[in-house]
């Protein structure tokens, strides 16, 4: 597969125990709404892969071909959403919701109750030097959304995407389609939350430390797909 090659700065081989894995990116077109996700593995990524291979997809991809990458011209933050995110950290990796549209999307998604339920824990957890509590209550889809960077490709640049749905049910599609396992990640340059794979990917937490040095890579590598092969 000499053809295919390494993001920058990113290597394409990590060893786990006594087994090693290849993980080899495939670039595609900037991916829209109007894109199938199963089109775009079909067309970028089944040609490369063999036997036994896995197939690791962004869940960000994933959500924008579910229509779920918004504008931010069109979110209009609540007060209590330009409030809450004084108190967000804000990441070099990734803007989460430390921003009013995307914390404007938590509330959207998982209603008001349950978000300041999660951030009343979180403010009563944090001194005691409990981390995570916040996420645990909001749940996980919220950790997974992005908001606007200026190192994303642009249209998503001004984008505030969520989390896809129902990623184990895309991802048992899409292997029925392929024959592969596939795995939907969603991976930054701090950490990797497997949010959904088909019935016989394996363990999540194995699989996330395939992927715990983020070969796709935080930038505008446009590399939405990768193959993994055991060695």
């Amino acid at each position: 597969m000499t053809y295919l090659q390494a993001n920058e700065g990113k290597q394409l081989r990590i060893k786990l125990g006594e087994q090693s894995y290849e993980r080899w990116p495939i670039k595609t077109h900037v991916i829209t709404k109007e894109d199938d996700i199963v089109d775009v593995v079909n067309t970028y990524a089944l040609s490369h892969m063999k036997e036994g291979d896995m197939l690791f997809i962004s869940e960000r991809v994933v959500a924008i071909t579910q229509g779920r990458s918004i504008p931010i011209a069109e979110i209009v933050p609540s007060k209590l959403a330009k409030f809450l995110v004084r108190f967000v950290h804000k990441s070099p990796y990734g803007i989460g919701l430390a921003s009013p549209w995307t914390m404007q999307l938590a509330f959207d998604e998982v209603g008001h109750a349950r978000m300041l339920c999660a951030a009343l824990v979180a403010a009563i957890t944090k001194p005691f030097g409990i981390k995570g509590m916040f996420y645990r209550v909001a749940g996980r889809k919220i950790a997974a959304i992005d908001g606007p960077c200026d190192y994303t490709l642009p249209p998503y640049n001004k984008n505030a995407t969520l989390a896809p749905l129902h990623p184990y049910k895309v991802a048992n599609q899409i292997k029925t389609e392929i024959k592969h396992e596939v795995v939907i990640i969603d991976a930054n340059d701090l950490g990797v939350d497997i949010l959904g794979h088909s019935d016989h990917a394996g363990e999540k937490t194995q699989l996330a430390k395939i992927f715990k040095d983020n070969p796709l890579g935080q930038s505008s590598e446009q590399t939405p797909l990768c193959i993994v092969r055991k060695e």
